[in-house]
């Protein structure tokens, strides 16, 4: 069964061959997914990804994906290349070995959270539970057990992501719950598609489970759609500066 694809996933790798980023094969399978936080509030997706890159032989730490409410940024490979491994949990705490029988860095894609005053809490925290959840779907990973966070396997050095979902005024607790929810969800093929508006212009588009947009051709069509269940009202229209979905067809749906 498909996956829906809610959101677009974007590579901007690390430099290859650098200390961040070794090139190296998750070896032998990725087996499980560690949630952080990045502990830097009010730094973006973008923000983390840029330091890294322009850092990138300054030390042995990285992680796959960031994530925030705008943007979801993958610059170590994981979903959108053949996984490699990233630097994200210390070699020497043994917790991944008693969970998990691997190092984490072996097999272990590491997702982070971006938080703080200047991020609207739902949309990360919404793009973060889609991600872990589309990572359990992508790996054959149960979502009820592949998934711990940073603060369980380094607990005297780490509280991520229970801090960041804090700050975001939510629960580790929760977030594995939405996840198994959003796990469930996304693989319904009844499941609503989720509508966007790009914020300089009266076009509103449907994204669909290949990840396109298709522009809704007029308000008819809206009100078809919406009663045939294919999406929500215009209260749902999510409104965003810019959007790198591929262009789909016209939708165009008479009663």
């Amino acid at each position: 069964m498909p996956f829906l694809k809610k959101y677009p996933i974007v590579a901007d790798y690390i430099p290859i061959n650098t200390k961040r980023r070794s090139g190296l094969a998750v070896s032998p399978s990725v087996k499980f997914i560690v949630a952080h936080d990045t502990g830097n509030s009010g730094s973006t997706a973008r923000q983390n990804v840029n330091y890294y890159k322009s850092s990138a032989n300054a030390t042995n730490a990285s992680a796959h994906i960031f994530v925030d409410d705008k943007e979801i940024i993958e610059c170590i490979p994981a979903l959108t290349a053949s996984p490699e491994k990233a630097w994200h949990v210390r070699y020497d705490v043994t917790g991944d070995n008693q969970m998990y029988g691997y190092d984490a860095n072996d097999v272990a894609i590491g997702v982070e959270y971006c938080f703080g005053t200047n991020i609207n809490a739902t949309e990360a925290y919404k793009r973060y539970v889609w991600t872990l959840a589309y990572i359990c779907y992508q790996f054959n990973l149960n979502p009820q057990t592949a998934i711990i966070g940073h603060c369980f396997l380094d607990p005297s050095r780490r509280t991520d992501p229970r801090s960041g979902l804090a700050v975001s005024g939510r629960t580790y607790e929760q977030l594995l719950l939405d996840v198994k929810t959003e796990y469930n969800n996304c693989q319904n093929n009844n499941m609503k598609m989720s509508l966007i508006r790009i914020s300089n212009s009266p076009k509103v588009y449907a994204i669909g489970g290949d990840n396109k947009r298709y522009w809704i051709f007029n308000e008819e069509t809206f009100n078809v759609g919406r009663v045939m269940g294919l999406w929500g009202g215009l209260g749902e229209v999510q409104v965003v500066a810019s959007d790198s979905h591929v262009d789909g067809h016209a939708i165009i749906l008479i009663k």
